[in-house]
């Protein structure tokens, strides 16, 4: 009886999973991670560059297998930082010496934590290691010393004592603040910029990373009278007013953009007269775009002196800015809903002509359809141009405001004048197969910012 007592005792004992436990009563000292969905501990160990035998040592693991999100690890190496070690998504507005101040940390241990050796690793979307303590009150009041301001000053119109102002921001005396300098101090303030004035209540970037071909929306939110300007990837940035203090602008990504890591500058006036500007990097992926066969066309339609006229005369009607905003929510499609889901050549594909090398690449995308069918707009705007060209044929573009333009070609027939304005749904013209061609299709495109984008983005979501 009492062998069957053992027995089943022992079955029970096999049953009760394992978890990760100390040989001792309390943990080594050092900062903790706590394990998130989908971590590993070989993933962890090359995020914070120690080994996984450390890691196992250092915390006394009875079972590394059986490790579960929630679970804490202390990490090694790692003297001198406290509290809890959290993985945060660089944001716009962001640098390492606003995280430093946020988080209380000196740079240098911030360069440690994250193994950085280049400025070039700090662009808006990569991941940082920041250590948090949520008992303690966040650092997220921001001020700025303006111009002619002292840091005596400016602590004295915060009502603090210019000390904690020093303190709390690495400052070596009160003579080190200067103006321009973000400074922060305890408050339950909204995590803002850091490194952007306290009347830029936010800032973000959209996609992130960027992606070639794609549309960028930049959205900053200011206080009254506070003005925006800025650049991106070598593209200047036009910022419109969007809602409750939000300016807003598109841009562009060319399609054939090196891959890689590009500045974003934003320069601004506050209502008092004081610039300030900033720069971050930014990184810009590959659209994964295929190589179409190479096709054959007239040669004169890819001869340099006829194609580079018609180009500079395309890119010039689409480089206006216009103010007002025509459009609004999602696009609609050009063409009857019979041919919506028909599309001979996709954005972005590379192509060739005539075996030629693959110098090029579909500006738009194409939809299928027979001479004289409808061509519809997509969304409400302003005709800027009707007329026959070499390579595209009769082409039509409506500006849709904010530096949005959708252009049409090939057309048979146009049914709108420059100067009109449509409406959304609105026949403008007949699907044809003049210029470049190999039969009869609607070649759209959407231009924003100067920039051919992928039109499909513009059917599938709502942008500002």
């Amino acid at each position: 009886m009492k062998r069957r007592w053992f027995s089943f005792i022992l079955i029970l004992v096999l049953l009760i999973p394992f978890n990760i436990a100390w040989a001792q009563s309390e943990p080594p000292p050092g900062p903790v991670y706590i394990v998130q969905e989908g971590d590993y501990l070989s993933s962890i160990a090359q995020r914070f560059g120690v080994s996984m035998e450390d890691l196992i040592a250092y915390n006394h693991l009875t079972n590394p297998d059986l490790l579960k999100a929630g679970d804490q690890l202390v990490i090694p190496g790692l003297e001198g930082i406290e509290g809890q070690l959290q993985t945060k998504s660089l944001a716009l507005g962001d640098t390492l010496r606003s995280l430093s101040r946020r988080y209380q940390l000196p740079v240098a241990m911030l360069v440690k934590l994250n193994h950085l050796s280049s400025p070039d690793e700090l662009y808006v979307g990569s991941n940082l290691i920041v250590p948090t303590r949520p008992d303690e009150k966040p650092y997220n009041r921001r001020s700025m010393i303006l111009t002619g301001q002292s840091l005596l000053e400016l602590a004295v119109l915060q009502g603090v004592n210019p000390w904690t102002l020093v303190t709390a921001n690495g400052l070596e005396g009160s003579w080190a603040g200067v103006p321009g300098d973000i400074l922060v101090q305890a408050g339950d303030d909204p995590e803002g910029p850091g490194g952007l004035p306290p009347s830029v209540k936010s800032a973000s970037l959209e996609p992130s990373p960027l992606v070639q071909g794609k549309t960028s929306v930049v959205r900053i939110s200011v206080e009254n009278g506070v003005s925006i300007k800025g650049e991106l990837a070598g593209n200047e940035l036009h910022f419109f007013s969007g809602n409750q203090g939000e300016l807003i602008a598109l841009q562009g990504i060319y399609a054939k953009q090196d891959p890689g890591i590009y500045p974003l500058t934003i320069q601004g006036g506050l209502p008092d007269g004081t610039s300030f500007g900033f720069t971050q990097m930014v990184s810009v992926k590959g659209g994964d775009y295929p190589f179409d066969p190479s096709l054959p066309v007239d040669p004169a339609t890819i001869d340099p002196e006829v194609t580079e006229p018609e180009n500079a005369q395309w890119a010039a009607l689409v480089s206006i800015f216009t103010p007002e905003k025509y459009w609004q929510g999602m696009f609609g499609d050009p063409v009857d809903p019979a041919f919506a889901d028909c599309w001979p050549s996709r954005f972005g594909s590379r192509r060739s002509y005539n075996n030629g090398p693959y110098d090029y690449f579909h500006t738009g995308l194409d939809f299928c359809g027979q001479v004289g069918h409808p061509v519809y707009a997509p969304a409400d705007g302003v005709v800027i141009f009707t007329g026959l060209l070499t390579v595209r044929g009769n082409a039509t573009i409506i500006d849709h405001g904010w530096g949005v333009y959708t252009g049409y070609m090939h057309q048979s027939e146009f049914l709108v004048q420059t100067g009109d304005r449509v409406k959304k749904g609105q026949l403008i013209g007949r699907i044809g197969a003049t210029g470049r061609v190999s039969g009869p299709h609607l070649h759209w495109e959407v231009i924003v910012g100067g920039v051919q984008v992928d039109p499909m983005d513009w059917l599938e979501q709502e942008y500002p």
